[in-house]
């Protein structure tokens, strides 16, 4: 895989720039960058077992704590990008997973995210522990990635 040579990636999210992504510079702007993981954050978990609907019926959801984003390369309007994503690390209460945005053209990557994650029960508004199901699917997803804060 282009940048990064990480394997055990799933594709979350595939996509084109369109001309009102673009900021004053041509560049797809910040904001597309963190819409675009963000759809691939919600493919993921639902992959986990955390669909809309399972989280609406039990009154739970995921809530972001820490993301943290390193843009590599410019993106332009027309072209095409995709998204692959793994967890990091599984703990009680959190998931660290990473997405990686790459040209789907010429395999060259734009951005990497990092993202922390908390289960929380949306009634109560606190943290819970994950279900063992989801917790064990997420564990047979992790995968390692070289990321620029290590």
């Amino acid at each position: 895989m282009a940048g990064g040579g990480e394997t055990g990636l799933i594709e979350t999210y595939r996509g084109a720039v369109y001309p009102w992504h673009c900021d004053h510079m041509g560049h797809m702007n910040v904001m597309w960058y963190v819409g675009k993981f963000d759809e691939g954050t919600w493919n993921l978990i639902a992959g986990l077992g955390l669909t809309a609907s399972w989280l609406r019926d039990n009154k739970r959801g995921m809530a972001a704590v820490d993301q943290r984003i390193a843009y590599q390369r410019e993106l332009r309007a027309g072209e095409t990008v995709v998204v692959r994503s793994g967890v990091l690390e599984v703990k009680p209460k959190v998931l660290r997973f990473a997405h990686r945005m790459f040209n789907a053209e010429t395999g060259e990557p734009a951005a990497v995210t990092q993202l922390i994650g908390a289960f929380i029960d949306t009634d109560a508004r606190r943290a819970l522990p994950l279900p063992p199901e989801i917790a064990e699917k997420a564990r047979a997803r992790v995968v390692t990635m070289d990321l620029p804060w290590a």
